[in-house]
């Protein structure tokens, strides 16, 4: 079976009130969580995102025979800095982008990350907007 994870990260302001938005899904079913990470940049929501993910996919796998899992972000600069094809140059994203690599050497199964325009990762959008209308 294959989880998809889709997220996001934005910033009202940038830097800015920020949140993050994850969608998992896994057949049919699905889970959905958006929340507030105080002020920072779009970018460290973004990595911020992906590090949420990350920490719900062990109790997907306990339920799930997933086999591969398949991350779909719409920031450009985090998914090529992941598949190592930019520097990381700011020192904030690179103790993310080390977590996040962490996490990944954690699981036991293939994982890709893709690039996707925003209109094919409006859920996660969504859920972004949502936790950061709430604190408007």
């Amino acid at each position: 079976m294959i989880l998809t994870v889709h997220t996001d990260g934005g910033a009202r302001g940038n830097p800015g009130p920020a949140a993050v938005g994850v969608v998992l899904t896994c057949g049919t079913d699905e889970v959905r969580h958006g929340r507030c990470i105080g002020d920072t940049t779009n970018n460290v929501a973004e990595y911020t995102a992906v590090l949420e993910a990350l920490s719900r996919i062990p109790d997907l796998c306990l339920h799930y025979q997933i086999e591969k899992i398949e991350f779909y972000l719409d920031s450009e600069l985090v998914v090529k800095q992941l598949k190592g094809e930019y520097r990381v140059k700011d020192a904030a994203l690179q103790d993310l982008n080390r977590k996040v690599r962490i996490g990944l050497g954690e699981l036991s199964v293939p994982v890709s990350f893709q690039h996707v325009p925003r209109s094919q990762n409006a859920a996660a959008d969504a859920l972004v907007n949502q936790a950061l209308d709430r604190i408007s």
